[in-house]
């Protein structure tokens, strides 16, 4: 897959983007420049170790590829506000779908494939199901300003008439694994649950408001940021139909045994307390998400998914327990 143009990776310093700059320097990718807002000093760790041509601040980008366009192969388009709690709704409308507008019309008319990030909070609460169709967009009802940027891109890529030659919208499930430590409160429940297990030696879940879910039997389609790289990298080799592409295992469990396997790949006994889901979040929380990957399917993808068990024993095992980057 090694060319000698150039990739370009925004969202580079975040958790996603700097897992798959890993997974293109493991891949003999090095000719990545690397985009984002730099200005978080706890990010650095994310990118100091990665082989890359160039650091570009976001908000310099476009002026930086001015007159470069030709020397671009890929556009790998992660950058994004991912707080699902966010309310700033021009914040969001500027870094979601303004900026990712720009980045559509450059790839349009440079000619170069892109690759972004879309995701599952489009769906809202699931009630009209997880199909990556082409028209669902428009009829979704996301339960927060961040899953209606993401689906107001989606929605506006799908009805311009001049699109890149090739072009992906991935919509993430919940996608975890190393390098989300900077994340806060937004981190995968693992990277929680670890860290608790460690300090208190039990993992605190959120209960259930709702009467058709028992307390940790909330569902959510876990998939691991190794597998979201894999993906990517189909996508990139084989170049199937353009469109929106779910990005899940297929298969959705539950809280309870996600935490359970972060105990067991710590071998300790499972202790788990039932808190109140914080109110700032209640009204909007998702109780079932499952995509359907048939798309990805059809399009011939046979890498497979990492089980929940086999993902959380490498996240903790090799990453978290040694305080690790990817």
């Amino acid at each position: 897959m090694n060319s000698s143009k150039k990739i370009i990776l925004t969202g580079a310093a975040g958790f996603i983007g700097s897992c798959l700059a890993a997974d293109l320097n493991a891949a003999g990718e090095d000719q990545l420049i690397l985009v984002d807002d730099f200005s978080r000093k706890e990010k650095e760790l994310n990118y100091a170790g990665k082989k890359f041509l160039e650091l570009v601040t976001r908000d310099e980008f476009f002026q930086w590829v001015n007159g470069r366009k030709n020397e671009v192969g890929w556009v790998l388009h992660l950058g994004a506000r991912t707080d699902t709690a966010e309310m700033d709704t021009a914040l969001l409308n500027r870094l979601n779908l303004n900026y990712s507008k720009q980045i559509w019309s450059l790839c349009a008319e440079a000619g170069i494939p892109l690759i972004y990030a879309s995701s599952a909070a489009t769906y809202g609460g699931g009630e009209l199901g997880f199909e990556d169709s082409h028209e669902l967009p428009f009829s979704l009802k996301p339960l927060n300003p961040y899953g209606v940027s993401k689906n107001e891109f989606d929605k506006w890529a799908l009805q311009q008439e001049k699109a890149p030659p090739f072009w992906a919208g991935l919509k993430f499930f919940n996608v975890y694994g190393p390098n989300e430590y900077h994340k806060g409160r937004m981190a995968s429940v693992i990277f929680h649950a670890f860290r608790q297990i460690q300090q208190t030696g039990k993992m605190r879940l959120f209960r259930s408001h709702h009467p058709d879910f028992a307390d940790g039997e909330q569902l959510r389609d876990f998939v691991y940021v190794k597998d979201v790289a894999k993906v990517v990298r189909f996508l990139r080799e084989n170049r199937p139909a353009s469109g929106l592409y779910n990005l899940g295992t297929g298969k959705a469990r539950t809280f309870l045994d996600l935490v359970r396997a972060v105990f067991h790949s710590l071998n300790l006994p499972p202790v788990i307390d039932f808190v109140d889901t914080p109110a700032d979040i209640r009204d909007n929380y998702q109780y079932f998400t499952e995509a359907k990957i048939q798309k990805l399917l059809n399009a011939g993808y046979s890498g497979g998914f990492s089980s929940l068990e086999e993902g959380v024993k490498d996240y903790v095992e090799n990453y978290l327990v040694h305080n690790r980057i990817n």
